[in-house]
């Protein structure tokens, strides 16, 4: 596809595909937000309406990153860094995969349940930290293009605001337990928060894999 480019032009076409994929990813993790307060309002058909966004958003991310993987493939050698921008399409392509899996996680929890003491507000301040760490992830592609230099400043953002959100989880977690009654409920807002830590996690992988290739470039 690209075998009449120069090293350039083949680099900046890969990095506008690696955009488009984090961007839709940051869709997921924002239709998140909305789909939480569509469960805590109640509102069944708002929830159906964010879970098939989220969904399409997942579907979107898998495209990119083949597409991505396509014209790696067809550059051959023509780009040093191709195996770090393909490792970093697929951790991006991950966090979309836990968007999807803590959606379908809330859908089946009942508003009342998260409306327990202050456990809705610890969520919501969970997933909110969640979202920052995936558009911090979107400022560090784009800067890949734009400014490489400030590529490391903004993943010593997301080391800081990844430890914010270990600190939230170890609070949540007891504070789950302490104020859900049913033992079955507990269990499943634990399992989301986990989840939510282990996105969070994939956020902090994908800022590694970035660094890398910003310095390879």
């Amino acid at each position: 596809m690209f075998s009449g480019d120069s090293e350039a032009q083949a680099r900046r076409k890969t990095l506008a595909v690696l955009l488009d994929e984090v961007r839709r990813v940051l869709d997921s993790a924002r239709e998140l937000n909305t789909l939480y307060i569509a469960v805590m309002a109640g509102k069944s058909k708002d929830i159906q309406t964010s879970m098939l966004k989220i969904r399409k958003a997942e579907d979107d991310v898998e495209t990119y990153r083949r597409a991505l993987t396509r014209e790696l493939a067809e550059l051959g050698t023509m780009l040093m860094n191709r195996e770090d921008l393909l490792r970093t399409a697929y951790d991006i392509e991950e966090i979309a995969g836990y968007c999807s899996g803590v959606a379908f996680r809330f859908s089946i929890v009942k508003s009342e349940v998260l409306k327990k003491g202050r456990v809705s507000k610890d969520f919501g301040e969970l997933l909110n930290m969640a979202v920052e760490l995936v558009h911090r992830l979107n400022e560090m592609v784009r800067a890949l293009s734009l400014n490489p230099s400030a590529v490391l400043e903004i993943a010593n953002k997301i080391q800081h605001i990844e430890k914010e959100t270990d600190d939230k989880f170890r609070s949540l977690v007891p504070l789950v337990f302490k104020q859900v009654k049913s033992l079955k409920d507990a269990v499943i807002l634990k399992d989301i928060a986990e989840r939510v830590e282990e996105m969070a996690d994939r956020c902090l992988r994908a800022s590694d894999s970035i660094t890398i290739v910003a310095m390879g470039l």
